[in-house]
């Protein structure tokens, strides 16, 4: 059985009046790429900075690798990896000087700094920057200069806090490359707002909104557990009569949208109906009547977008 490496159990925090996080609770096994997940201000970075012991929950209990967070932070920091969104540096300094002096920050042994210097330069393909100012690097270097020093220290655990913000399509791809070569040797919480990010590196999703947890689970089982809803494409053919009015009368539609006029007489369509409804076969009988050819019909699945959208929704309904 996986060994629990992050933990929240009925996690609050305050600033002031502000509540920030309302009653987290969740667990992250060891070796998994766990996405969290929610709009800016949603309690993402939150749960971050408690986990890597910034500050203490105002209730609850937070633990990585089974050590409480408020009871012994040193060693917690000596288990973890951390990477922040706008990443601390010293701009004057050389990046094989700055990852030299995090390594003794991080009480990496003397006798080894050298070494673990060079893994990460490696891992993180920095190579060709190594001899080069901070300062003077582009955004994706600097990036890659603040996972090598959230690595330095070999963690267990990594807490990625927004690793691709502001980085350029080909920075982001090999960033997330880079993430999801770390599946099973490393345990990763990914902070993110970006949907295709998760989707593409996640085993897991945790959905966060205005500190609240709205779901944990896979996307798969997410998009089974909102089936309340069928969603179908349909490529219709018909020369006369108005196909919107007619698929109105289909017991049981909820949405319909024209997605594409294909030609003058061929247009796609997408049917949302409720859950227990034949629309299929109500389809094929309404075609036959109005004499249309159904060139192609398809069920769609939800996209983590919609899994998204919608469970945010019916959170706030019900708050």
């Amino acid at each position: 059985m996986a060994e629990t490496m992050l933990e929240m159990i009925n996690v609050s925090k305050r600033f002031g009046s502000i509540l920030a996080l309302d009653e987290v609770s969740f667990k992250v096994q060891s070796g998994e790429i766990v996405g969290l997940l929610g709009p800016n201000s949603g309690g993402k970075t939150t749960i971050m900075r408690i986990l890597a012991c910034f500050f203490p929950p105002t209730n609850g209990a937070a633990r990585v690798a089974g050590i409480d967070v408020e009871r012994d932070s040193l060693s917690i920091r000596r288990k973890i990896g951390y990477f922040l969104e706008k990443a601390s540096s010293y701009p004057n300094l050389r990046v094989s000087e700055f990852l030299w002096f995090v390594a003794g920050m991080k009480g990496v042994p003397r006798s080894f700094r050298r070494k673990a210097i060079s893994e990460v330069v490696v891992a993180c393909n920095l190579d060709n920057v190594v001899s080069r100012i901070i300062g003077n690097l582009s955004k994706g270097y600097r990036q890659r200069v603040g996972l090598a020093q959230a690595l330095l220290n070999d963690p267990e655990v990594l807490l990625l806090d927004e690793p691709t913000i502001g980085l350029d399509p080909e920075q982001v791809s090999e960033i997330r490359g880079f993430i999801k070569g770390l599946r099973g040797r490393k345990t990763v919480l990914l902070s993110t707002h970006i949907l295709s990010e998760v989707s593409q590196l996640c085993d897991k999703i945790i959905i966060i909104d205005k500190g609240r947890i709205v779901a944990v689970d896979t996307a798969e089982k997410l998009s089974a557990h909102l089936e309340e809803s069928a969603a179908i494409f349909v490529q219709i053919e018909a020369s006369n009569g108005d196909i919107l009015e007619e698929l109105k009368k289909i017991q049981g539609i909820v949405r319909i949208e024209k997605e594409r006029t294909v030609s003058p007489e061929v247009s796609n369509y997408l049917i949302k109906a409720g859950k227990g409804f034949d629309i299929p076969r109500e389809l094929c009988a309404l075609a036959f009547k109005n004499q249309w050819i159904l060139r192609e019909m398809r069920s769609v699945k939800l996209s983590l977008e919609d899994i998204f959208l919608r469970l945010v929704a019916k959170e706030r309904q019900g708050s």
